[in-house]
């Protein structure tokens, strides 16, 4: 499985989420870093990311290269992160057929009502349990096929 963590800024929210992904997984799943900026790709690959890559053309790129796209809900609007997000890079995640697990966030001005706020880390161990019911669904299904 490859999973695309897509983060920017100085790349906190994504380092995050690549350690965690690692505690669980260990090397069964490929993490592909997609940064905005080179400090957010850094501090991804840092934490384990398997390859990483900067700017729009590379999220563009890997968003339909990927099995899950996993950041923060600013990652599908354009002109977010501060402008960092492009409207290219927005419209690529947005458009990726796969599976996009996204962590609110109210620093883009996106309220969801419904969701409660959380603790950061509680939200990564949500998105973490979400990857592996995927992970599982997909080991099903290829039993099935």
């Amino acid at each position: 499985m490859r999973i695309a963590v897509i983060d920017g800024q100085g790349g906190g929210l994504g380092k995050a989420i690549v350690e965690r992904i690692r505690k669980e997984f260990d090397n069964d799943v490929k993490i592909i870093a997609l940064g905005t900026n080179v400090t957010a790709t850094s501090q991804m690959l840092k934490a384990g990311a398997n390859e990483g890559a900067t700017g729009e053309n590379a999220i563009c790129f890997n968003a339909k290269r990927v099995d899950v796209i996993i950041g923060p809900i600013g990652i599908i609007a354009a002109n977010s992160m501060l402008g960092e997000l492009t409207p290219a890079m927005a419209t690529a995640i947005a458009s990726s057929d796969a599976k996009k697990i996204l962590i609110p966030s109210n620093r883009c001005n996106i309220e969801i009502v419904g969701v409660s706020e959380e603790p950061l880390p509680n939200q990564i161990n949500k998105a973490v349990e979400i990857i592996k019911s995927i992970i599982n669904g997909k080991a099903c299904q290829e039993k099935h096929d």
